[in-house]
This record gives C-alpha cells, sequence and structure tokens, in this order.
C-alpha cells in the first residue's frame, strides 16, 4: 500500500494497493507538470512513463525497451534512454544508481532530494523525502568547499514483511 505520512515516506511495502489508481494519478501529475514547464511529453515519453509506473518496483533501460518492444513499438535504445533521460530530467522519475534502474516520482514538480530504501528480499523501494537528512547533505558539502549536484541515498536492508 501507498502511503503518504508527515515525514514524506512513500512506502509501496506490501499491503492493499489500488495500483491502477496509483498509475492513473501519476501519469495526469505527469501530464500537468509537463504542461505548467511547457515540457513536451511526447508518445514515446509516455509509454515510457507508464512502463515504469506499470509496478513499483524499478526497472531497467532494457525492461523498458523490451516493453515497448511488446507494444509493438521498434525504437533504437538510443531513442528509448533519451526519453528515460527527458523523464529523470524532468523528474518524473528516479534513476536508481545502485540497481541501474528507474522508478516513479510520486512528487513529480516538487525539487526534494530523497532517500531510497530498498528491499534486498522483495525488491520493492520506499521513497523518504527526510528535509533533516537532505540539511546535513547540504552542510557537510558546505563544510568541505563542495558544491553537490546530485546527492543520493539509497539504503539496502530487509522491509518490514521481509524481515
Amino acid at each position: 500500500m501507498s502511503r503518504t505520512s508527515a515525514k514524506g515516506v512513500i512506502s509501496p511495502f506490501h499491503g492493499v494497493h489500488d495500483h491502477s489508481h496509483c498509475q492513473t494519478q501519476a501519469l495526469e501529475n505527469a501530464i500537468d507538470e509537463c504542461r505548467k514547464r511547457g515540457l513536451k511529453l511526447t508518445k514515446l515519453r509516455q509509454q515510457v512513463l507508464e512502463i515504469i509506473w506499470d509496478s513499483h518496483n524499478p526497472i531497467g533501460a532494457y525492461d523498458v525497451l523490451q516493453s515497448l518492444q511488446k507494444r509493438g513499438h521498434k525504437p533504437a535504445p538510443p531513442t528509448a534512454y533519451r526519453a528515460l533521460e527527458f523523464l529523470v530530467s524532468a523528474q518524473l522519475i528516479h534513476r536508481v544508481e545502485s540497481l541501474n534502474a528507474f522508478i516513479g516520482c510520486p512528487s513529480p514538480g516538487s525539487t526534494h532530494q530523497c532517500q531510497f530504501y530498498i528491499c534486498k528480499e522483495c525488491g520493492h523501494i520506499a521513497e523518504l523525502s527526510n528535509q533533516d537528512v537532505a540539511k546535513a547533505l547540504s552542510q557537510g558539502a558546505e563544510q568541505l568547499g563542495f558544491i553537490s549536484q546530485q546527492p543520493v541515498i539509497e539504503v539496502h536492508g530487509l522491509c518490514r514483511e521481509c524481515q
């Protein structure tokens, strides 16, 4: 079940979940966000976004390409990669660096530094946007005279259901 709390937790860890509603809402939010920012969400980009939102599990670029082919499209790999790059830069999806995969962003358009909690057993990912963690990273970078550009925190472990 996806849950949002005051701490900004987006958790798909097990439970009852209306994924159809979740997916529809995510796509509507992405379309609205692109319209507001004057970004072009082409048919291919939208289909890639739909594929990513088909589940709450991370999906690799090669799997996205295979899914596009199953839908009757035959884009060249660079075309699919460019669509993924666009979606990441538009903050509609996140890249999960340690898995070399992508997952939908439940808060498109909001500037946030998120932390990912990745279950090594079931593969589900929970996104947490804890501002205290973001602030600590920013302060650490400042102390070092470092300009942080893409802070990524990924924590691997076991979710409540898999413990």
